[in-house]
Parts: C-alpha cells; sequence; structure tokens
C-alpha cells in the first residue's frame, strides 16, 4: 500500500447504471455543472453557488482527511430521450439478436472442434438475423403493397372513399404508393445503423491495436471495434430491398406471368433478385471468417469483394432493381401473394436456421464445460451455456408478432372486407396459445412462490441468517429487512427461469400452429385462441407505438425504455448491424482517458465507482488500466461497484466476455482495492466478490477473491463503523440503514438498488479503494446515533 504523503487527494469518478440520472444526484450535490466532455459523454462537479466547480466531501483516513474532488460520467444520453432514440424500440428483436451473438459459450484454446463450431454458430445468428430483418420487410409489405395499394385502393372498392377512381387508375400510382413506406422504413433502419457515437480517433486506433493482441483474459476484453459492420450493414439493406422487388413480382417461389418482352423482363428481374439474395446470405456466412483478418491468409478475397466500392455498387444495383420493379408494375394485381409467400418461407428457414443453431449449441456448451465445471453451481452459466438459443427464439417470435401485431389493427381499420394472409390466421393462433400458456404459468409460479414463502415463514426457517447479523438489536429492522431479502433472493435466483418460460411458451405456441399450417387444418376448434392472439398482438403492437411516442413527446418516458436499451446497448454490433450503437465503445476509452489525466498528477489516487450497468462500464475501464498503466501508476487506482450484476448475471449469461476467470484475474491485478457494496434487499444487485456465505456461530463466513488474486475460504467478516459487515472485497450494507447519524444524509426505509452513496459505508470503501485505508485496521468508533436503537428481544424473524 502506498504511503500517503501531503499532497495526497482522492478522485471519486462515478458512473450510474441504467436508465440514466440527473448531474445532481450523481454527485450527490445540490447542484452540477460540466467540466468535460462532448454532450453525449458529460463528466460533471458538484458546484457551488456560483455554478463554479466545487470539491468533494473530505475523506476521512485514519491518520487525517484527504481531500476529494468527486466527478460523474453521465452516458444516459446515449440510450434514451429524442425521437430517434425512441424509435429504437420498435427495433427490440433485432437488439435481442444481437445480444444473443455474446451470449455464446466460450470456446476453449486448441479445441478444432470447438473451434469449428464457434465459427459454425456465429455464422448461423447472423443469418438468423438477416432473415429477421427480411421477415420486417415482408410484413410491412402486407400492410403496404397488399392490404393498402392492392386490395383497398383498387378501383371500386368501399375503403377510403376519398382517393376518387380516376387517381386509383392512374398508371404506376398503386404500386409507387405501396413501395414508398417499405423504401422509407428501409432508408430508416440504414440511418439507424449508420448512427455513430462521436470517439477521438486515438481511442479508434487503440482498440484496432488492442484487437490485434491475444486476449487479456481480463473483463470485457472482446468488447471492441467490429470491422464487419458496414459490410453487414449493406448486406442486409441489399437483401431487404430484394425482398421487396421479389414480393411484388410474385414471391420466391412463383413469378408472375406476362406475355413478350414483358414476361422476359420480369423474369430476369426476379433471378436478379434471388441472385441478390443469395450473395447476402452467403456474405454473412463466410464474413465471420477468422482467417480473414490476416491479409496473407484465405478471407482476403471476402474483405476486398465487400469494400466500400463494391458495397455502394451492390447498393446501386439493388436501387436500381427496385426502380425496374416499378415500372414493370403498371397495375397491381387484386392480391399480392407474394406477400404472404415471403412471409412463410422466411418464417420457415428461420424455424431451421434456430432449430439448427440449437443443436449445434448443445456440443458447443458441453465442450465449453470444462472452463466452468469446478465451480459451485451459483456461479455456473444459466442453461449450462445454453442460454443463447431461448433468447435468439424470444428475438425471432417478437420480430413476427410485432409485424402481425401491426398488421391486424391495419386492416381492422381499413375496413372489414379486406383479407390477411392465410398464414396470419395461423400467427394469431401462435400467439393466442403462448398467451393462454403465460397466463397459466404466471397463475403457477405466483401459486408456488406464495405457498413455499407461507411455508417458509410459518415455520420459522431463516431465509437470510446474514440480516440477523447486521439488524442484531433492530428487530423492526430486522422485521422489514428478512421479507425483504426473501424477494430479491428469489429474484436473482429464479429471474433467468422467467425468460426461459417466455420462450417455451413461444416455442409451444409456435410448433402447434406450424403444425396445423403445415397440414392445412381448419381453425374451427381454436377460433378462442385466435381471437385471444388477435388481442395479444394488438396489445404489443399498441404498447410498442405508444411507448415510442412517449418517449419522443416526454424523455423522462424515454428515460424508462432505456431499462432495456441500456442493457442490449452495451454490446457491438455482431450479429445484426441494425441496432442502436454500442455505448461502451465511447464510454471505456473515455473514462480511461479521464483516469489517465488524472494521474498524471503524482498525488492523485483515482476510484473508479459504478452503480447497476455502471459497475461493468467501471470494471472493463479498470481492467482497460491494469493493461495500459505502469506497474506504479497501478498502485494508484481502486474500483468500487454497488448494486453489481459482476456476479449473478454477467458471468452467467456472457460468459464468454465476463468469466468468472477474468472477475479473479481483475481483483488480484487491484490487490485488494475493489470494494463492493451490496444489499441482500436488492433484486439487481449482489454480492461480487464472494461466495458460498453462511452464519456460523456467530461470524459470516464464505469463499471469495483473495488479494493475489486466488480464490479460497476468506476469514470472518469484520463489522464496520456503522454496521457493515466487510467479507473479502463484499461490503454488506444494513438496509434499512443504520441511524441516522449527525452530519450525515440519511435514507428512510428499504432502499434496495438506489442510493448506495447515502450509507456512510460508501466513504470507508472509497478509502479502501484508494488504498488509504486496510480493512483489518483498528476498527474507528462508531458514528453516534441520532435516534437510540430499538434493543428488545425477539426471535430471529422479528416476531414477538
Amino acid at each position: 500500500m502506498l504511503i500517503a504523503g501531503p499532497d495526497t487527494r482522492v478522485v471519486e469518478l462515478r458512473v450510474h447504471g441504467v436508465q440514466g440520472t440527473t448531474p445532481q444526484t450523481l454527485v450527490d450535490a445540490v447542484a452540477a455543472v460540466d467540466v468535460a466532455g462532448d454532450g453525449l459523454g458529460r463528466i460533471v462537479r458538484p458546484a457551488d453557488r456560483l455554478r463554479r466547480p466545487a470539491p468533494g466531501p473530505v475523506l476521512q483516513t485514519e491518520g487525517r482527511p484527504i481531500p476529494r474532488v468527486v466527478e460523474g460520467y453521465l452516458w444516459g444520453g446515449m440510450t434514451s430521450g429524442g425521437v430517434a432514440k425512441a424509435t429504437w424500440a420498435l427495433l427490440f428483436p433485432f437488439s435481442i439478436a444481437n445480444v444473443a451473438h455474446w451470449m455464446l459459450p466460450p470456446v476453449p484454446e486448441r479445441n478444432l472442434p470447438a473451434h469449428l463450431l464457434g465459427i459454425g454458430l456465429r455464422s448461423l445468428l447472423r443469418v438468423f438475423a438477416l432473415l429477421l430483418t427480411a421477415l420486417l420487410v415482408a410484413q410491412i409489405s402486407v400492410v403496404s403493397l397488399d392490404l393498402l395499394a392492392a386490395q383497398c385502393l383498387r378501383p371500386g372498392t368501399a375503403c377510403l372513399t376519398s382517393i376518387p377512381t380516376d387517381v386509383r387508375t392512374f398508371p404506376w400510382f398503386r404500386t409507387f404508393l405501396g413501395l414508398l413506406p417499405i423504401i422509407v422504413v428501409i432508408a430508416v433502419m440504414r440511418r439507424v445503423s449508420h448512427v455513430e457515437w462521436r470517439i477521438e480517433r486515438k481511442a479508434i486506433a487503440d482498440a484496432e491495436e488492442q484487437e490485434k493482441q491475444p486476449a487479456s483474459g481480463l473483463p470485457g476484453a472482446h468488447v471492441a471495434t467490429d470491422p464487419d459492420t458496414p459490410a453487414l450493414r449493406s448486406l442486409h439493406v441489399v437483401v431487404s430491398l430484394a425482398v421487396t422487388a421479389l414480393i411484388a413480382l410474385g414471391g420466391p417461389l412463383k413469378q408472375l406471368t406476362a406475355t413478350g418482352g414483358m414476361g422476359v423482363a420480369i423474369t430476369v428481374t426476379w433471378i436478379v433478385s434471388l441472385v441478390l439474395i443469395g450473395v447476402s446470405v452467403l456474405g454473412v456466412l463466410l464474413l465471420d471468417d477468422p482467417t480473414g483478418g490476416a491479409p496473407h491468409r484465405g478471407g482476403r478475397w471476402l474483405r476486398a469483394a465487400l469494400g466500400r466500392k463494391p458495397r455502394r455498387l451492390l447498393m446501386v444495383f439493388s436501387v436500381l432493381l427496385v426502380l425496374t420493379t416499378l415500372g414493370l408494375q403498371e397495375q397491381l394485381p387484386l392480391r399480392v401473394p407474394g406477400a404472404d409467400v415471403t412471409v412463410q418461407v422466411v418464417a420457415l428457414l428461420m424455424a431451421f436456421v434456430l432449430v439448427l443453431f440449437g443443436l449445434m449449441l448443445v456440443p458447443a456448451a458441453l465442450l465449453a464445460r470444462g472452463t466452468w465445471k469446478s465451480l459451485p453451481r451459483e456461479l455456473r452459466p444459466w442453461a449450462g451455456g445454453w442460454f443463447s438459443a431461448p433468447v435468439l427464439a424470444i428475438a425471432g417470435l417478437l420480430g413476427g408478432g410485432f409485424g402481425a401485431g401491426v398488421a391486424l389493427p391495419v386492416r381492422k381499420a381499413l375496413g372489414d372486407e379486406l383479407r390477411l394472409p392465410a398464414g396470419y390466421e395461423y400467427i394469431t393462433l401462435l400467439w393466442g396459445v403462448a398467451g393462454a400458456l403465460a397466463l397459466l404459468s404466471t397463475f403457477a409460479v405466483a401459486s408456488f412462490t406464495g405457498a413455499v414463502r407461507w411455508r417458509a415463514f410459518r415455520k420459522g426457517k431463516v431465509w437470510a441468517r446474514e440480516a440477523s447479523l447486521l439488524h442484531s438489536g433492530r428487530m423492526r429492522d430486522l422485521r422489514t429487512a428478512t421479507r425483504a431479502w426473501w424477494w430479491a433472493r428469489w429474484e436473482r435466483n429464479h429471474g433467468h427461469h422467467m425468460i426461459l418460460i417466455i420462450a417455451s411458451v413461444l416455442f409451444v405456441g409456435a410448433v402447434l400452429a406450424s403444425v396445423l399450417r403445415v397440414q392445412n387444418v381448419p381453425l374451427g376448434p381454436w377460433t378462442v385462441f385466435s381471437a385471444f392472439g388477435v388481442f395479444v398482438l394488438g396489445l404489443l403492437a399498441v404498447s410498442l407505438l405508444r411507448a415510442v411516442y412517449l418517449a419522443a413527446r416526454q424523455p423522462e418516458s424515454g428515460r424508462r425504455l432505456g431499462i432495456i436499451a441500456d442493457i442490449a446497448q452495451f454490446w457491438p454490433r455482431e450479429a445484426h448491424p441494425i441496432v442502436p450503437p454500442c455505448y461502451a465503445l465511447k464510454v471505456v476509452p473515455e473514462l480511461v482517458a479521464r483516469v489517465q489525466d488524472h494521474l498524471r498528477d503524482p498525488g492523485t489516487r483515482v476510484v473508479l465507482c459504478g452503480h447497476s450497468q455502471g459497475s461493468l462500464l467501471v470494471a472493463v475501464a479498470a481492467a482497460r488500466l491494469l493493461e495500459e498503466l505502469s506497474a506504479h501508476d497501478r498502485e494508484r487506482i481502486g474500483l468500487l461497484t454497488a448494486g453489481s450484476q459482476l456476479q449473478w448475471a454477467y458471468p452467467r449469461a456472457f460468459p464468454a466476455v465476463v468469466p468468472h476467470a477474468s472477475l479473479a484475474r481483475l481483483a488480484g491485478g487491484l490487490d485488494g482495492r475493489w470494494r463492493a457494496l451490496c444489499r441482500g434487499t436488492d433484486p439487481l444487485g449482489g454480492a461480487v466478490t464472494t461466495w458460498r456465505r453462511q452464519v456460523f456461530d456467530g461470524m459470516l463466513l464464505g469463499v471469495g477473491y483473495r488479494e493475489d488474486g486466488s480464490e479460497g475460504a476468506l476469514a470472518p467478516a469484520l463489522r464496520g463503523p456503522t454496521g457493515a459487515l466487510v467479507l473479502g472485497g463484499d461490503h454488506w450494507l444494513p438496509d434499512p440503514q443504520r441511524g441516522p447519524f449527525p452530519g450525515r444524509r440519511w435514507r428512510s426505509g428499504v432502499s434496495a438498488h438506489s442510493d448506495y452513496t447515502s450509507d456512510p459505508e460508501w466513504d470507508r470503501a472509497v478509502a479502501i479503494a484508494a488504498g488509504l485505508l486496510q480493512v483489518d485496521a483498528p476498527e474507528s468508533p462508531s458514528l453516534p446515533f441520532a435516534r437510540k436503537p430499538e434493543t428488545r428481544s425477539r426471535d430471529a424473524l422479528g416476531g414477538s
């Protein structure tokens, strides 16, 4: 531990979690002012009455008070607020498919079967993402080209009578009107995929240089720029335009017929559309070839073929293809059969790819099992490393459901005499069966949970013995805390089970609907489920559209949308390019640069503090700093996480990116300067550096990371001056808080996942992370209480 000198100061750099926050809340001040940043990534400090940056409260250590500077990094503007960011909610299935790529199991080194399976799985993911884009375009075609242009606007119908017959019979009018919304949606998707955060060129160069280096084994080592994103983006746009032309020309199975030169032109255009689709599918299959990164290896020709000029030629050729299709369709037929056929063919291909992906994922997970089989069960990946498959299934079924959910109310608004494709009846059956199963599953889960909880408390079973230590002598708080601990533990242990249940009910509905569709079974006996499916799909579509509308009109609502977006947008565009940009590629380099600027002062020590999702950002930033800093400067950085998911969620959902071993290496590199604040009442955060905790003879014991990076049994937890229990690197906070303490802000009631800075243990953890205080130092005198704690004797559950 470095000895503090007379010029020592601590910079506390805070990073918030999901949903964003205000600058004042982040730095815990009544006013805040920007001191750096570009508007999207803002660095703020507390401000005085003249709006000037002010120092933070001094940090009390054993010897003397140490000056402290509190800074906060705000990144919420990248994921919430504004019309453009609100529309990203409609692309949520694309984001889920992209997240599924990062959930793949790790590939063991020097294992050829696992290596080949990894290439195959990544390729299938990209093909599935391409088909998901094609499905969206086909479903929009059903609405605009078939329902609106072909059926509603054909001459002689009672639909939209304000449009005169002369206009309806005008050459190319209906075709143009039907193709226009599709082209607009494709243009918007392309525009969204071009959105990038402004990042310094040096940061980009450093990231590209880092990709050439062998993996460091630290958290987030694979989260770097993806050079294949422009090529993927172009292939998705090309396949979208080609599918649009193919639908207008009759569909993938049968083209429109005509005589003479018109028939030849239709045939040639139809074949060219199929060729472009095949080229796009082949491109996404081969683009993940790992040999393409080396100029002398076999992938060189593929990257050259998908360079900037070839991509532009493909785009221009695809646009000309759609214009040619428009010219060939002087008048639309009474129906557009290609829309229904294309939706069904794309859905069938997606089902085939998904089944193949799930089958290949089984041996890949088994081969990767050696990397986690020695871990306790509560630390192993969810579903044995197979969790990517159900997440991908949810992405596909949500994508199909949203398109059908939009088509049903549009048909209702235009007129009941219009006819949707026959396949849509089976889509409503899918969601009707899934909705009914979801209701039954919800009732079963709620009943089982209630019965288990009632039985546990009736028999006096203490589910959280740690709470009895934290609230010793405070029976009223113990009674409140015990129930909150139970619910929080249930949510952490079974949250991923709910995702599996959602995937299962959707899968059962999809299988049933597919079997009935293939056999052309009439839906007479299933009418009730189809009617319920119409309601569920309508609710899905209306909810998403309403969320986008509110997010565009009300920034606070847009921030609520960021709960899901913040998690999905952490990951770079690997599987699907038409997703919001990865904010981690901007936040992490800027955090690293800010820390390096502070470390130029030899007396400065920096503690990176992250709450919830921010804990992942600061952990990745700390890992980058350990790689780049000298040994002396590494001793001047510390890490503080609060309400973090770095144990119970990220290593289990993303075992290849944030594995358990990488966290152990990070803990060893920080040499005891990684502190984690946790509450048992927090359903979203938990312990980070310890596990297998138990209470024995009035002591809290457990296994965790040691200062040297090894793992093993830890010394019994020590009680801090404010009642917190410190086990290894974890600081277990009493919730409700002890106190109130004179001169300190106090929060009453159960805080759960919020307001960790209000606990006085925060300052002590910052001092330890800064290397200014030892955990096992002689205990400081306890802070005085402003009210007398309750000491009446009661049983462990708080009963009288």
